[in-house]
């Protein structure tokens, strides 16, 4: 897909940077695969807000995506490219030979009437899913289960691949986009390919109201808050604070550990990249 940039008729069309859809699915969404969804607003079961920042937004319906690839040995045709307001990748709708059809996060580079199948040792092409113990080293994979028969958890957002780099015993040793080298055990399974719209990272939004369109609402910087609010808050004048950057509840905002889950720290190989 290519980028698409406006006449600079107003002050945010000269700054706005979107992807061109032009060559994506122009109706809507496969009926039996959507389902209703509804804005938290950012608040949990009792009505108190755990996520600040969120409300409004347009309304949208959830796309139900196979992560798990599980129908082997049978071809399934692409019958269409859609975008998905839920993700930032786009999504593919394809047809088995039975009839089923499922929705699939869409690999780079994949077109309408491409087939992919599902299975053990399969041919390694764009689209098929197969246990990493099938896929050589140094192939661009997505779509990653954590765990066998568990779903695609790892490396599904825009543009995203990870590489196999290796094996160990019954693990195969995989390369992240963050820079992590971690463990997967080789029976859970992969998607060959990165994922499609790598030119997500480019966009531009332009104005407010864009964010706005998607849920984000505005954030105020604690340091213009009162002291009750915010502890970077108070002070005569303009003022940091007085302090390390904190939250709003105290926790450090300079690289304070925060991962509890110490069970999985024997399968990271190596932590990702420092910012």
């Amino acid at each position: 897909m290519a980028l698409k940039t406006f006449k600079s008729y107003t002050k945010s069309t000269r700054g706005t940077v979107l992807v061109d859809k032009k060559d994506l699915w122009k109706g809507k969404p496969l009926k039996s695969l959507t389902a209703g969804s509804h804005s938290t607003g950012g608040r949990n079961n009792l009505g108190r807000i755990t996520s600040r920042h969120k409300g409004a937004g347009h309304k949208q319906k959830y796309r139900q995506i196979d992560f798990y690839r599980k129908k082997d040995d049978m071809k399934a045709k692409i019958e269409r490219i859609e975008y998905d307001p839920n993700r930032s990748a786009y999504v593919a709708l394809i047809k088995y030979e039975d009839g089923l059809m499922n929705y699939i996060i869409a690999p780079n580079k994949i077109k309408v009437g491409d087939e992919i199948i599902s299975g053990r040792n399969k041919k390694i092409e764009l689209g098929n899913c197969m246990p990493l113990s099938d896929i050589p080293t140094g192939t661009d994979i997505h779509n990653i289960e954590l765990q066998p028969n568990s779903g695609g958890k790892l490396v599904r957002s825009a543009g995203a691949s990870a590489q196999i780099s290796g094996s160990d015993d019954n693990y195969c040793i995989i390369k992240l986009k963050s820079g992590e080298i971690r463990k997967i055990i080789n029976t859970a399974r992969a998607t060959i390919g990165s994922v499609s719209n790598n030119d997500h990272q480019n966009i531009k939004i332009g104005k407010a109201g864009r964010n706005r369109w998607k849920g984000v609402r505005p954030q105020s910087r604690g340091v213009v808050m009162n002291p009750v609010d915010h502890p970077h808050g108070g002070g005569e004048g303009k003022t940091s604070g007085g302090r390390d950057p904190v939250s709003p509840w105290g926790q450090s905002a300079k690289g304070l550990k925060t991962r509890t889950n110490k069970r999985t720290n024997k399968f990271i190989i190596s932590r990702r990249k420092s910012r």
